[in-house]
């Protein structure tokens, strides 16, 4: 079921629109679906995307639901698929595309599969062939050109990205700015993956990343027995929730505002929440509080420039009369209203250089493939398959999505 309606913000309209992706898989599949939850309000109207349209309803109570996909059929209208091999900045080894293998609805739910790339076109293909995700239609044009993500030849030192993956965001059809975002999934196993449920600003209004922020709800690492140099258990029972936010690279004010559980995240339903108004903001993993920021009166900027030490002229959010800036709707920039809301995006990486997966850190049963430091990474990972890919057993190696919902939770939001 896919319910979208129509909010007046702040004077500004958004209209909201859920949609999935439809196709029939033969794995074997984990069927617990939890029972829809009960729509907060009686009055339901059912509205196409039609983004920045005035709709004619009113929520009578609160919280009041405002989206909502139970994942009847993936609606491209409201999922769009990314396409990329850019690896998100971390040179992660998946490439992302609109591929009915790798992101599908079945039985009421959305599944994100991450397969080998030498599936579609064999294992030679890796070091002699190209891939190109440029497009020439509105529909299956290239969305990530960054870190060359849109073209890519392998050779023998170089291999294309060995893992075809799903990455889907709703930033042409809903974006919300405070209330309640819900998303109930299943994450995967399989060592080396790396899931994510997370948003990001629909315009940058106080600058590139980090500076207009970014909403982790949780990301997990898969590996299946994957430890810290303390001996901590870091792999698939061990989930976190983090806010990024800074001025501009390298300040990032991540650590402040991080927490973590452990859980059997891979093996059970949970509702990742995230919930935030103009004076705080609180991710849920299930009914446990992980993590909570109520930033000080003088805003992000406050709680991290005690370790930056910068000048006050470099403050991005300046300009801004909310403390939660850069999570708040609106950024006065040369007295103009800008806009910012967020999106959600729902993706399984593999890999990457870029850290998540520390050096220093002992798997279970054989080393990590690759180095950070290496310029070869995704060679390197990919010719010790026999180690990793017997860890991704069938759909266990896959996100399992059973809903995604948004509330506004009072009139003034």
């Amino acid at each position: 079921m896919k319910l979208f309606v129509g909010l007046c913000v702040v004077g500004i309209f958004v209209a909201c629109s859920a949609h999935s992706q439809p196709a029939p898989r033969s794995h074997p599949k984990d069927t617990k679906k939890t029972k829809d939850a009960p729509v907060p309000h009686s009055k339901k109207k059912v509205f196409n995307a039609v983004p920045h349209a005035k709709a004619d309803y009113e929520c009578p109570d609160y919280p009041c639901l405002i989206f909502e996909d139970t994942f009847d059929t993936l609606d491209l209208d409201t999922w769009e698929p990314e396409k990329t091999m850019g690896g998100g900045g971390n040179w992660e080894f998946q490439y992302y595309d609109n591929n009915r293998s790798t992101s599908f609805v079945r039985d009421g739910q959305l599944i994100l599969q991450p397969i080998p790339t030498s599936d579609k076109y064999g294992e030679a293909f890796l070091s002699s062939g190209m891939i190109s995700l440029w497009g020439h239609q509105p529909h299956n044009l290239c969305t990530g050109n960054a870190w060359y993500g849109c073209e890519r030849v392998g050779n023998p030192t170089n291999f294309l990205n060995p893992i075809q993956s799903a990455r889907l965001r709703s930033a042409k059809s809903f974006n919300l700015k405070y209330g309640r975002v819900e998303v109930e999934a299943k994450l995967p196993k399989g060592d080396w993956l790396w899931p994510a449920i997370w948003m990001l600003p629909k315009n940058n209004a106080y600058g590139d990343w980090p500076a207009s922020g970014e909403i982790d709800l949780v990301e997990i690492r898969g590996n299946l027995d994957l430890q810290d140099e303390q001996g901590n258990q870091m792999g698939h029972t061990h989930a976190g929730a983090t806010l990024h936010w800074g001025p501009y690279l390298p300040f990032n004010g991540y650590e402040k505002t991080m927490g973590s559980r452990d859980g059997n995240w891979a093996d059970e339903f949970v509702t990742y929440a995230v919930e935030w108004d103009d004076a705080s903001l609180r991710i849920y993993f299930d009914d446990d509080l992980v993590l909570e920021t109520e930033p000080p009166a003088g805003g992000f900027w406050e709680m991290g420039n005690e370790d930056w030490n910068l000048p006050d002229s470099l403050n991005p959010w300046a300009g801004s009369s909310s403390r939660m800036a850069p999570f708040d709707q609106e950024a006065i920039t040369f007295s103009i209203l800008v806009i910012l809301q967020y999106y959600i995006i729902l993706n399984v990486a593999v890999g990457g250089t870029g850290g998540f997966f520390p050096d220093s850190w002992t798997n279970a049963g054989y080393p990590k493939p690759w180095a950070d430091s290496s310029e070869t990474g995704p060679r390197d990972f990919w010719e010790r398959n026999s180690d990793w890919l017997p860890t991704w057993n069938g759909e266990d190696a896959a996100m399992v999505i059973n809903s995604v919902r948004a509330y506004k939770l009072s009139p003034d939001q």
